[in-house]
């Protein structure tokens, strides 16, 4: 004979609500997912998580594995699944949240400064526009790097200037992304 369980919760309104089995199986779904990407953290990102050993040895134990193992990766994205259950899931999403945008933010970061590059090694006139959009630039140090990235491609020799013009106007747009932000921060 056969037990049922009757899963309960209790709603804002402190009374019984009946948590189907559709439900349970979502949330646990959703958890072990939420494993999955813990999976795909570095060891320093864990770190800051503030995770139960227990739980920080599965997600190790996973890394190790294979994908040629025969199903046990799978058991042990289950077993961290299992184990997230015991966890508050709800500042872990919020620090992948951030992390996810910060990334966003560098990658968006980087592509802005390989357009200045481009651009300002394509034309001497783009300087003007650069100078209003980065009133901190060292524009004379930008020419002499942009002629040198220039004629290291006309003699097709190693990029040196080329990268290191894109480190310059990376920087001035990763420093005035920063003090954008600052002044959001103060605003708030």
């Amino acid at each position: 004979m056969r037990e049922t369980v009757i899963i309960a919760a209790m709603n804002d309104d402190d009374e019984i609500e009946i948590v189907s089995k559709t439900r349970r199986k979502a949330a646990m779904l959703d958890l072990q997912a939420l494993g999955e990407e813990l999976i795909g953290l570095s060891n320093g990102r864990l770190a800051k998580l503030n995770l139960p050993e227990n739980l920080l040895q599965a997600i190790a134990d996973a890394k190790r594995i294979s994908v040629s193992k025969h199903g046990a990766l799978k058991r042990q994205r289950q077993y961290i699944g299992r184990l997230m259950r015991d966890v508050d899931a709800a500042p872990i999403r919020d620090a992948l949240d951030r992390w996810g945008k910060s990334s966003a933010a560098a990658v968006t970061e980087q592509h802005l400064a390989e357009r200045w590059r481009e651009r300002l090694i394509r034309d001497d006139n783009e300087f003007t526009e650069f100078a209003s959009d980065f009133p901190d630039a060292d524009l004379s140090r930008l020419r002499q790097l942009a002629r040198n990235a220039r004629d290291e491609q006309a003699k097709e020799k190693p990029p040196r200037a080329f990268r290191e013009l894109y480190r310059a106007v990376h920087e001035l747009i990763v420093n005035q992304s920063a003090e954008a932000s600052d002044d959001d921060e103060e605003d708030d």
